[in-house]
This record gives structure tokens, sequence and C-alpha cells, in this order.
């Protein structure tokens, strides 16, 4: 899969890694954009260290778009935690 497809994807999965974890995230569509390419490309390498499948070979295979949203959520859970933490568990209010 060429480099702007990944890029693509990647911008895709994680609107859609967005839309099934909504809430309030810091950086808007940029951090969501780098977070989508990101868990694409960290999803791709987890599937296939796992189930030794190279899933990200192929644009319009399901398994390609599967490992890439999912890759998406982990990493966005991940962003959240590290976030929160960051602030102490507390929003600040003006």
């Amino acid at each position: 899969m060429g480099i702007i497809a990944f890029i693509v994807l990647g911008l895709i999965a994680g609107v859609i890694a967005k839309a099934i974890m909504p809430g309030d995230d810091p950086g808007g569509i940029i951090v969501t954009a780098i977070i989508g390419i990101v868990g694409a490309l960290l999803g791709g390498f987890i599937a296939a260290a796992l189930f030794d499948a190279h899933p990200l070979d192929e644009f319009f295979d399901i398994s390609t778009w599967l490992t890439a949203i999912v890759g998406a959520i982990v990493l966005l859970v991940i962003y959240r935690l590290v976030v929160d933490r960051g602030h102490g568990g507390r929003t600040l209010r003006a």
C-alpha cells in the first residue's frame, strides 16, 4: 500500500475511532489525524506479530480497516489516560 493510501487510511481510521469514542480531546483534528495514522501502523504491527498476517497490504481489505481502527482506538485510550493524568484528573475552569 502506498504512503498516500496509508495516510488516508489512518485519517479515516482516526475519525472512526473518534466517532466510536466521543468526548473532549485536547488537540482537535490534528491530534485525531496523528492518532489515526499512528494507530493504523500500531494495529498493523500488532496483527503481524499476533496472527502472522500483513493486514496493511491491501487498502480495501476488511482486516486492514479493522486493525487500523482498533489501533487508533487503543492509541486514543492511551492518549486520554496520559492527558488526564497530566491534569491530575481535574478539569481546569476559568
